[in-house]
């Protein structure tokens, strides 16, 4: 399924992500998954929230940069070689993947995958 991520960028410095939360959490905003990359100058939060305007809303009126992307959220069994399997679909069919990261909650794997093209990863994925 095709959903909304929201990319970040912070400063490197101590207590920036700690601002990103407590924002989202006074608006009572949960972030469901997220991911954190980091260069020499900067820092790159991506975050899956339920209520992805009201994010975007609050964040930006708290100055904080928020791009929004189309990513795949892919629910998989939480077993081995489940992602593997579905990796190779995409792989076979030339769909490179930019990025990924993911959470499991018992028996489910959820895979969030920023694919080169979206809509032909959802094609081989249907």
């Amino acid at each position: 399924m095709i959903i909304k991520q929201l990319s970040i960028f912070l400063e490197n410095r101590t207590g920036r992500i700690n601002e990103v939360a407590k924002i989202l959490g006074d608006n009572g905003i949960n972030m469901q998954a997220f991911s954190m990359a980091e260069t020499a100058d900067f820092g790159l939060l991506r975050l899956i929230v339920p209520d992805v305007d009201k994010a975007v809303e609050v964040l930006r009126a708290a100055n904080i940069a928020v791009m929004l992307t189309d990513v795949l959220c892919i629910n998989c069994a939480n077993t081995p070689g489940s992602l593997s399997a579905t990796l190779e679909k995409l792989a076979a069919s030339n769909v490179f993947i930019e990025y990924m990261y993911a959470f499991s909650d018992g028996e489910t794997a959820n895979v969030v995958i920023r694919p080169d093209n979206v809509e032909a990863a959802v094609k081989v994925l249907a």
